[in-house]
């Protein structure tokens, strides 16, 4: 039986997943040097064990309202490579690692809650009561973001 290997994490109130093979490592939220002109959504850089990582905030990527609640001892970065470069996406914290049958994954519907767009989204997977968004890191970012992303750490 084929599966999905997700690591899950908060957005607000929405359940969010990407696939384990992606993530590079899950970190804490670290101090974030900011760059000047860069897209609303970019929050800026770290060193991360002597490697620049642009960090991006999910949250504003997709125009979804972050839990306020959410304490920043509980934010974490989860770096991701994406093109060959490590990306840390800024979350309200990660909850899991879930394996999940294909079969519990249905396609995206045409409105998705949480105003992600659907072009993000590989799938939602039910999971007990819970819908977890399967986001699509490949569409989470245009060629040309990609690009502005690169020449952030002088790649």
């Amino acid at each position: 039986m084929a599966e999905q290997q997700l690591v899950v994490f908060g957005l607000g109130k929405e359940e969010f997943g990407i696939d384990i093979s992606r993530v590079r490592e899950i970190v804490r939220l670290q101090n974030i040097t900011a760059i000047p002109q860069s897209m609303d959504f970019v929050e800026g850089i770290v060193n991360l064990r002597g490697q620049i990582v642009p960090i991006v905030d999910l949250c504003k990527r997709f125009r979804v309202a972050g839990s306020n609640e959410t304490e920043e001892s509980s934010r974490r970065i989860i770096v991701v490579n994406m093109a060959e470069q490590n990306i840390g996406i800024l979350v309200d914290g990660v909850s899991e690692i879930l394996r999940i049958p294909d079969e519990s994954i249905e396609p995206t519907p045409p409105i998705v809650a949480g105003g992600v767009a659907a072009e993000f989204i590989r799938g939602v997977a039910k999971v007990e009561d819970r819908l977890i968004i399967f986001l699509d890191l490949d569409k989470v970012f245009s060629v040309e973001e990609k690009e502005a992303l690169a020449q952030a750490v002088g790649e």
